[in-house]
């Protein structure tokens, strides 16, 4: 081996690679941001402080060292090259630190190596190297000890680290033709496979909240009569539902059902140009994702791009619980179209005689012609009942019986941190992916359900555009009526519901706050005896952390 190489190849390509590895939680951020280059720019903009003043200091103290070089040159070269080295040592021992205390973060949403991550990654290697290579210049320039020769190529190479966060959007510019490209084969291609698949009944779900429940319980009780595929989790983006289309839909499938989420105007009408659905429902319309839709206007004319965008012959089930739903339902010019709910009058499937509980509920579906069969779910709260009755109908006209709606009502399992009951001496009830103003005093009312201490924890709500403060102090009022402890989470977001709790006079000794989940998961056990609830409501998304 040539050493002298190695020792080159280390030395240029090391730097580069520190880069890569420290740029994973802004790429994370991109990715969560739904790589849309304007929202990451405003997300470096709200954490300024921690995610882009870190990056500038690595590459001050680097290069700070490294220009000491030059201060002691002639006066003690030995220190000199000292300092020469530590610059790079500082450089990469900062990287890594970054690196690694993101790697030491508990991730709501962990980064996905896709194709598009990886990609992206390379070509911040490549021009990282680039940057880090620009010693040559030394070389070529006569080496010199000059300021300008030497300060030239040494800024140079701390450039990306110092500038990674815009580093990282440079790499995402210049791999976004070749990114859009991928996509739309893709896409394309997912959009032949399935429109081949005239056998197959596609069914669409949107909604504010509720459309992850619903998707599940609608593909839980079809599977009683139909061999049914439905996309996974919150696989609910062009790109997610592509992916599923492409790798899962086979031969034997008979329903296909895609769960539809929008964060623009345009999102449900590209996801419908995809899978061509004949059926849609509709779960609810409310104030969500208001910092990109602007208003509760905009959320309900995105929502209702899936009623504009199903088949000539296409039939929408609206919620009929919910007055936005109702209007929308209204001003439908579908030929087929159905309203559910609680409510026994003018609904094409209603439930009724609810009993709802701490451990599930029962309730008495009902059709427009008296028809009627008793259901028990192991699913809390009424909100969930509603969501099971958009299932029902939608499989009621797909040709299911009542009994057989009924049967898979029983089977359907809680979804994943939504309202997730786990038993013990303390029972814990999940709820931390909810974030709507509706879920969040929803779950309230199951805490208050529930015997004994009740418990929640939580840091508030978030992208409610210029409603957020007030809706969190609501949300802060309506917890004083149904918790005896609140462990409130962080400041922007809490400091609101702590109004709110106040104003509803909420005994101060009984407000605890924390400075994040970790400490207010210390602080839990001083709080909590035999018996109590605690309920954890919402989890700050990774891009929203304070």
């Amino acid at each position: 081996m040539n050493w002298t190489v190695f020792s080159y190849y280390i030395y240029y390509t090391a730097p580069a690679a520190a880069v890569v590895l420290a740029s994973l939680p802004l790429v994370h951020m991109l990715q969560l941001e739904s790589y849309q280059g304007r929202m990451y720019l405003k997300w470096l903009g709200r954490h300024f402080m921690s995610d882009v003043v870190p990056y500038l200091l690595v590459g001050a103290v680097a290069l700070l060292l490294r220009c000491s070089y030059v201060m002691l040159y002639d006066t003690s070269r030995l220190l000199a090259r000292i300092c020469y080295a530590a610059g790079d040592a500082a450089y990469l021992l900062l990287l890594l630190t970054l690196y690694f205390g993101y790697k030491r973060r508990k991730q709501i949403k962990p980064l996905a190596f896709t194709g598009r991550v990886k990609r992206l990654l390379a070509v911040e290697f490549a021009l990282a190297f680039v940057f880090t290579a620009s010693l040559f210049m030394r070389a070529v320039m006569g080496g010199t000890m000059s300021w300008g020769v030497f300060l030239l190529p040494n800024f140079l190479r701390y450039l990306p680290g110092m500038l990674l966060p815009l580093f990282v959007f440079l790499a995402y510019g210049i791999t976004y033709p070749v990114e859009a490209a991928v996509k739309r084969w893709y896409f394309n291609d997912a959009k032949k496979k399935l429109a081949a698949r005239a056998d197959v009944t596609k069914v669409a779900i949107t909604g504010s909240f509720g459309k992850t429940g619903t998707k599940y319980a609608l593909g839980t009780i079809l599977s009683e009569k139909h061999n049914v595929l439905y996309t996974p989790g919150s696989f609910n983006t062009p790109m997610g539902v592509t992916r599923v289309i492409r790798e899962q839909l086979l031969a034997e499938h008979e329903v296909f059902i895609a769960e539809m989420g929008a964060r623009y105007r345009g999102d449900i009408r590209e996801l419908c140009r995809l899978v061509q659905p004949k059926f849609g429902i509709i779960t609810a319309i409310g104030k969500q994702h208001l910092e990109t839709f602007g208003s509760l206007e905009g959320v309900i004319a995105t929502k209702g791009e899936l009623m504009e965008s199903l088949m000539p012959d296409g039939c929408c089930f609206f919620n009929g619980d919910d007055e936005n739903c109702r209007a929308m339902y209204e001003n439908c010019t579908l030929k087929e179209k159905y309203l559910f709910g609680t409510a026994e009058e003018g609904l094409y499937l209603c439930a009724c005689e609810t009993e709802v509980g701490p451990q599930g509920s029962a309730f008495t579906l009902k059709t427009a012609e008296g028809e009627s069969a008793r259901c028990r779910t192991k699913l809390l709260g009424r909100h969930n009942i509603v969501n099971l009755t958009g299932a029902a109908a939608c499989a009621y006209r797909l040709g299911l019986t009542l009994s057989e709606i009924a049967a898979g009502i029983a089977k359907v399992e809680p979804v994943e941190h939504r309202l997730q009951l786990i038993p013990g001496a303390v029972t814990v009830i999940d709820d931390a992916f909810n974030a709507n103003p509706v879920g969040s005093r929803e779950a309230l009312n199951v805490l208050a359900s529930f015997p004994g201490r009740r418990i929640c924890v939580t840091p508030g709500m978030v992208e409610l555009g210029a409603e957020e403060a007030e809706l969190n102090r609501a949300f802060g009022r309506h917890m004083a009526k149904c918790a005896d402890i609140a462990i409130v989470i962080g400041k922007a977001h809490a400091d609101p519901i702590c109004e709110g709790l106040r104003q509803a006079g909420f005994p101060e000794a009984c407000l605890v706050r924390a400075a994040s989940l970790a400490e207010a998961t210390e602080k839990l056990p001083a709080y909590t005896e035999p018996g109590c609830v605690v309920l954890f409501e919402n989890d700050l998304p990774d891009n929203y952390r304070e």
